[in-house]
Formats: C-alpha cells, structure tokens, sequence
C-alpha cells in the first residue's frame, strides 16, 4: 500500500469503532511515574482525540514517585503492610502534597491549545472533586495504617453530571470522609471502584514496562475472559509486576458489570490508540464472556461474508457467489464473530436422498488464521450435518487438499458425489473431491 492508502484504509477500519465509541464512559488509569515522561504529552494528545471523538473520559492518576521523593527529602522511611502504605500523619502531608502537584500538572497539559499539534482548537474542561468517600483501613498483620483507606463509595451521578457536561473527569488517588479526614488510596482501587459505580464501558490501565499478560509461552495474549484470567493467575505463568497489580482489578471489574478492561503499555507510542481503534490492539482485553462466538447467519451478516469471501474468490480458491444468490442461501451458512465482525464462515448443503451433505465456502480471515478456527468451523458442521442425519460429508477443493487430508478426508472420484451434484460439477474448474464419513451418535 502507499501512504494514502494505508491511511484510507486504517481510517475506515476505525469508524466502527468511532461509532460504537461515542457517549461510551471510559477509565483510563496510570500510575505518577506516567506524568513524568516526557512521552505523556503525546498520551495528553490521545486522551485529546478521545475526548473530541464523544468518549466521556474519567482519568485516575497515581503520585508514588512523588510521594517517595517527598518523604526521602524529608528523612521518613516509607513502610508498607501487604503493599498498602502505612500512612502517618507526616506521610499524609506529602501525599497531598505530591497529588496536588500531580493534578495540577495534568490539568496544565490537558489545558493546552498548540497550534501545529493535536491540541490546536481544543476546548477541554477538567472536573475534579470530592468524589470518592473513604474510611480508615485500620490494622493489618499488627499495624495501625492510620490514614491508609478503603473506598466505601463513589459519587457515580456527581461524575456523570460533570460528564455530561463534556468534562474530562480526574481523580486523585485520595478520598475523604463524612467528618472531613482525607484518606491515601490506591490509583487501581480508585479506577476500579470507579468504573464499577459507572458502569463504565472500558478501563484501561497504562502499565509500565509490561506488554500485556502472556501465556505460558511467555506470549502476549490479545483477550482473555476473567474465568481463563482466574486461572492463568493460579498456575506458575511468571507474569510482570504491574500484570500482578492490575488484572485481579479487570476480573474483578468485568465480574461487576465493566463491559471490558485493558491492560496495555504506556511506553509504546499511540499505544492508547492502536488498542482501541485496531481489531487486533497491542495489549490484553479482559472481558466477563468470549469476544468470539460461532453462530447461525442472518440476513445481517451478508455484507461481512463477503467481505470475507471475495478475496478467496479473486484467487480462484472460492467459487463465486453474489449478493443476491448468498442472500438467498444465508440460511446455510454459519459465521464465526469475533467482536462484531465476522472472521470465518462456512456453508452446508444437504442431499437427503443420498445421505450426504457438502461442506462449502470455509473461510476464515488472514489475521485469525492460526488460532484452531478452521478447525472449529469443521467441527460444527460436522456436528450439524449428523443431526440432519447425514452420513458422508463432501468438498470440492482446488488448493487445500492437504488441510482436509490431514483432517480424515480422502479424495474420491467425481463419480462419488450425489446425483443432484454430480450434474452440477465444473469440468473447468477440475476441483478435487474429497470425502469424510460421519460417525453416528
């Protein structure tokens, strides 16, 4: 592609998602180090073009690095009781110390107007406020952590009036108390707490240095539920620290009716952007359910079949279907979804005389290719094709001979097909048969 096209095409593949986006609550959470990157500018940009594009944005910012600085000039030793800060009186006074420098910092630079930037002709407004009341933690394994608390609940209409109004939302880690004490609060607390009382469509947490949550391979995985999430953290799969930090926070989220969580770095430029706006994104999604789902077609998914199918048609491995004739025969058809778009099909066509069924237009898009959905897609109308009562399965191939041999079929002769297909077969086209039985229930 040139540059125009590859532009043409990234944007167009982004305006689904720039729809669905609109009016949707996000809950973007990053920890004090963040602010303190000269790359937080351009991550200022991004939460920018959010906010423009209708995304009604609740920031939590964290002030650690702050903090410890401040108690390091000041001679106090930070200590901690299962990664909670034992907050005294004097450790109190440099948390709200260091989360007012950190706010106002962050509400400098979302107030940025640049000409020849992304800012040019921005008009953001920033609420912050006393939204989120808090009590003392109390003692933990024999220690008193005196002004350490624990969310007990978050002005969630407060936040959606200031939302509504097209303010971006920033939070401090900090809440306060119906007799005026203020509380040190942890920032994945707060965003989680958060985005449950919202209801919130997304949160996002921007991690440090980790890429993701990998699997045992030490691989990045794209998605994953927060049951598979429950399990990955029970085995010996050595994830990063700040994996172990967030993701108990994204189950627990997507268990309380957050619609999905991220965790993605923040080091990777546009990395905000590429996660959202892309099918395949650059971190790890959590959600309650499966993002991908095999199901019967409808007369809705026409236009994703072919889209899907027409590629393969060019190159002679599909035979040409139009609109109107797979209009006609979408009833056929099953679809693989995968967050809303379709990424596999594949078609059945019985023969009830002969007992037979031919499995036709298995497609499955480039990028979705070597996750085993072939091989699902086979599975189901197989599974299909028995409760119709068929006993031989049939396809008609002219390049993927190998990938059904190695699945139980083998080639046969034209003479083997059904009557009512045989008469049908193209003697130009040379397509190879090849047959699979089917074992009875």
């Amino acid at each position: 592609m040139t540059r125009s096209e590859s532009f043409v095409h990234w944007f167009r593949a982004a305006a689904p998602y720039i729809h669905a986006f609109r009016d949707r609550v996000f809950v973007i959470a990053f920890g004090g180090e963040v602010a303190h990157d000269p790359k937080f500018v351009g991550l200022i940009h991004d939460f920018n073009l959010l906010e423009s594009l209708g995304v009604r944005l609740v920031l939590v910012h964290g002030a650690r690095p702050l903090v410890e600085s401040r108690l390091k000039a000041r001679g106090i030793r930070s200590q901690f009781v299962r990664g909670l800060r034992v907050t005294d009186a004097q450790a109190l006074q440099c948390v709200k110390e260091a989360n007012g420098v950190a706010r106002v910092e962050i509400e400098a630079l979302l107030s940025q107007e640049l000409a020849n930037s992304p800012m040019a002709g921005s008009d953001i407004r920033v609420a912050t406020g006393n939204f989120v009341t808090a009590q003392p933690v109390g003692v933990l394994d024999g220690v008193d952590l005196q002004h350490t608390g624990v969310i007990r609940k978050v002005d969630a209409q407060g936040i959606r009036r200031r939302l509504e109004d097209e303010e971006i939302v920033l939070l401090s880690p900090i809440g306060y108390s119906p007799t005026g004490e203020i509380f040190n609060l942890s920032l994945e607390e707060v965003a989680t707490a958060t985005a449950t009382a919202l209801e919130a469509d997304k949160l996002i947490f921007l991690m440090e240095d980790a890429l993701g949550v990998v699997d045992p391979k030490g691989k990045v995985l794209p998605e994953l539920t927060a049951r598979e999430a429950e399990r990955l953290l029970q085995s010996e799969v050595v994830q990063d620290e700040d994996v172990m930090l967030y993701l108990p926070c994204a189950m627990r989220a997507c268990k309380e009716r957050v619609a999905r969580c991220h965790l993605i770095n923040r080091r990777a430029d546009g990395a905000l952007l590429l996660e959202l706006f892309t099918r395949e994104g650059i971190g790890t999604m959590v959600t309650r359910d499966p993002v991908e789902s095999l199901r019967d077609a409808t007369i809705a998914d026409v236009g994703g079949v072919l889209k899907l199918i027409e590629p393969l048609e060019s190159e002679g491995i599909l035979v040409k279907r139009g609109r109107e004739l797979l209009e006609r025969e979408i009833e056929r058809f099953s679809v693989l979804e995968h967050d809303g778009a379709i990424v596999g099909c594949v078609a059945l066509y019985p023969f009830p005389k002969a007992k037979a069924a031919e499995l036709a237009c298995l497609a499955v898009h480039p990028q979705y290719q070597d996750g085993g959905r072939g091989e699902r897609l086979l599975k189901h109308i197989e599974a299909r094709a028995k409760r119709l009562g068929v006993k031989q399965l049939f396809v008609l191939t002219t390049r993927s001979a190998h990938w059904f041999v190695e699945r139980d079929f083998v080639e046969a002769d034209v003479a083997r097909l059904p009557e009512e297909k045989k008469n049908l077969y193209n003697y130009q086209r040379r397509s190879k048969v090849f047959v699979k039985r089917l074992a009875s229930k």
